[in-house]
């Protein structure tokens, strides 16, 4: 075993010369500093400290807890160097803190264009600060790379990471130190994105290179640069360029400075349907791919394609692993890593070489990886859905997803959530128009968690062929389900197990020489296993949800356990009822632990929903044909945002007050609450267009207020799911 923890001594150095502090271990893995997300340049989410250990965790306390003042989504894994704590929050906020003590040092927060939300499809969430040479780097939700002075977190120089500001690019990652550059990709392939990875010169902030994933229209001459000179031939010509075509790498980015190579992870097409993207198919290079990018030049050295043509939403953006292995008797140096589409990948980050690709969960997409072309195989008679309604597994939340898994080197174990679940998708009726800062998706998915139930409700010509499909015994069987695992990486044998509270639930790992694997949940409880069984050594009820990895990092010789907390990310409007920001709201906070601690303060429990109040009046003129309008336009442009669920942290526009009402149009055209985060729509919707939308809300006030009133009557919680009162319209 100690060859294998000294084969990552490579890795972990050089992150700790390029860092500016962490070399502070004999085997330059993860120890008193915590120098990088990952804690070491591999990212492997392992740490060498052992005072917290399978005999001492029972003692495990609250050291300090820190307040954000938030209810939007916590990503981000802090780091720690030389007794300071520094992490980012919503849209690019970042803080640094005495890791010892929990006092504040400084906080910045950067100026948001918060009309951005108009093109962030998963919360105004960022997933993390890179630190080196005594600067913090963090890139705001609208795209600007930011260097501040680690010391007092004043602005050391602001650069443009956005190459075309006229689609929907964002930015959620987190930035990579690669050298002498700072790197990070764009987010937004739902919308008009063309995905790109831009680097930085550390000290000035000057672009150095720009890498695009997807190739532009080759009627406009020469490619932006010679790599996409081979990828357009994999693109029908005839491709909606105009679109962007996705691809975004909005996480998943490693520099390897054994070979000097930036991994990136490439995100999905945009749209979804590879039909609507490049009609005539292809594989549409760099789509769902790890690309290797020259750290100087931005130039590809190799790339490896995991989901050719991409036709579900099956982004390759999931954390990557890059350590040493012995595989076929041969020690290697590899990257690891399991996207959305349900393998988990061993390639040679030399040269990209497939050493294995083991299924981790039921799929359809493909039945398995040839080997020898390093090619999956496809079975679209029974994942391609523009042909008619399918059942696809894995669904498009992914196998895997951000949530950081940990590699074990003293047991060789991959340790992550894995999901298993698939989606109902199929083509909406017409053909919509693709729009520039739009959501541009003709696919509509239902999660099979849910099939069932809602299978009855369907319409004959989508419920009587999805009843048909072959999978429902997938669905009936295990209608999906979310699990924290010990993975064998070469033979994707599962060692142990631990049954989460519900798919939702994913949240990130740390694993340590103390034999510890550490993950929060988003019913609140931080949780410790034995990495060796799986059994659960300790559980700690913080009353806050978790969804980021926890990290660990000792300071005066006392090691702490620090976590970030808070529900957020994909589907964020929708908070699950067995979650703790349900029962006791989504208070942000960062939680960090210690031997003899404390008690955590437990947030109180929300009061009772209250019934909905009473609806204005119809504006004169109102008919059915209008509401009717105004829901089709409220669910094509709002409801990603409002799901109008309870308890949800976007606002339930079911629940509008009287100020609310009045005041409708300023907020949805004038812009009224953009600093809040509610971006303007005038350019999108006229002023006919927001009365239908309102009288939509309004007669969904009404009707959601009467259903409240007589579950009252009954005795029934208000949050049990609905009686049916149909509107008098």
């Amino acid at each position: 075993m100690k060859k294998f923890l000294g084969a990552l001594c490579v890795l972990a150095l050089a992150a700790c010369s390029g860092q500016g502090g962490g070399g502070d271990t004999a085997q330059g893995l993860a120890a008193e500093n915590w120098v990088t997300l990952g804690g070491d340049i591999g990212k492997s989410h392992y740490s060498q400290l052992e005072d917290i250990n399978r005999e001492t965790v029972g003692r495990l306390g609250l050291a300090w807890a820190v307040d954000l003042g938030t209810n939007r989504g916590l990503e981000a894994t802090p780091v720690v160097v030389d007794g300071v704590m520094y992490t980012s929050g919503v849209a690019g906020r970042v803080y640094a803190f005495d890791a010892a003590s929990g006092k504040e040092l400084w906080r910045f927060e950067p100026q948001v264009d918060m009309q951005i939300n108009r093109t962030v499809c998963c919360d105004m969430v960022n997933r993390g600060v890179a630190v080196a040479k005594g600067k913090v780097y963090v890139t705001s939700l609208d795209g600007w790379m930011y260097a501040l002075d680690a010391k007092t977190g004043a602005v050391a120089w602001k650069a443009d990471a956005v190459a075309d500001r006229r689609r929907g690019d964002n930015s959620t990652g987190a930035p990579e130190v690669a050298g002498d550059v700072v790197v990070i990709g764009n987010a937004g392939a739902e919308y008009d994105v063309r995905g790109s990875v831009s680097a930085f010169d550390l000290e000035t902030g000057k672009l150095v290179w720009r890498f695009y994933v997807v190739p532009r229209d080759p009627k406009l001459g020469p490619q932006d640069h010679p790599d996409l000179e081979q990828a357009v031939k994999t693109w029908d010509p005839n491709s909606r360029w105009d679109v962007g075509g996705g691809g975004a790498p909005w996480d998943a980015i490693n520099y390897d400075p054994e070979t000097g190579l930036v991994l990136v992870g490439t995100g999905n097409g945009g749209p979804y349907a590879t039909s609507r993207r490049s009609p005539k198919g292809g594989d549409n290079l760099y789509l769902g791919s790890i690309v290797a990018l020259d750290a100087r030049t931005g130039r590809l050295k190799w790339h490896y394609q995991e989901t050719p043509g991409d036709n579900w939403d099956y982004t390759s953006t999931s954390p990557m692993i890059l350590t040493r292995m012995s595989v076929d008797g041969e020690e290697r140096p590899v990257v690891l890593h399991a996207p959305k589409n349900g393998f988990l990948y061993v390639l040679d980050r030399r040269d990209g070489k497939l050493l294995r690709a083991n299924a981790l969960v039921r799929m359809n997409w493909a039945d398995g990886v040839d080997m020898k072309t390093g090619r999956p195989n496809l079975t679209p008679e029974r994942s391609d859905y523009t042909t008619g309604p399918r059942i696809v597994f894995p669904a498009t939340p992914g196998a895997r997803n951000w949530h950081p898994a940990a590699y074990d080197p003293e047991t060789g174990l991959y340790i992550g959530t894995v999901q298993d679940m698939g989606n109902a998708i199929y083509m909406t009726p017409g053909q919509k128009p693709l729009q520039a800062k739009m959501l541009n998706n003709d696919a509509s998915l239902l999660f099979s968690s849910d099939l069932e139930a809602i299978l009855p409700s369907l319409p004959p010509v989508l419920r009587d062929p999805i009843a048909a499909l072959p999978e429902m015994k997938w669905v009936k069987e295990n209608p999906g389900s979310t699990e924290l695992r010990a993975i064998d990486p070469l033979t994707g044998q599962t060692k142990w197990a631990y049954k989460m509270g519900g798919w939702q639930d994913r949240g990130g790992a740390l694993a340590t020489a103390g034999g510890l694997v550490f993950q929060g949940s988003i019913d609140g409880h931080f949780r410790v296993f034995d990495k060796a069984s799986g059994k659960l050594l300790k559980e700690i009820d913080t009353g806050t949800s978790i969804l980021a990895a926890p990290m660990t990092y000792k300071v005066n010789g006392v090691q702490y356990v620090a976590v970030m907390a808070a529900w957020g990310g994909g589907g964020y409007p929708y908070v699950p009822p067995y979650s703790a920001a349900y029962k006791r709201g989504n208070q942000g906070r960062i939680l960090v632990f210690k031997l003899d601690g404390g008690a955590v303060p437990i947030p109180a429990e929300l009061p009772p929903l209250d019934v909905a109040p009473e609806a204005p009046a119809q504006a004169p003129g109102v008919t059915p044909a209008t509401i009717a309008q105004g829901m089709t336009l409220f669910m094509g442009n709002c409801a990603l945002c409002h799901s109008n669920q309870p308890r949800s942290i976007t606002p339930d526009l079911r629940r509008m007050s009287e100020g609310t009402h009045k005041a409708f149009k300023q907020i949805v055209l004038g812009g009224l609450l953009l600093p809040n985060g509610m971006p303007r729509w005038d350019d999108r919707l006229s002023e006919k267009d927001v009365d239908a939308i309102h009288a939509y809300l309004i007669d969904l006030q009404r009707q959601t207020r009467a259903e409240e009133l007589e579950k009252r009557r009954r005795g029934l919680p208000l949050d049990t799911p609905g009686l049916t009162i149909l509107s008098n319209y």
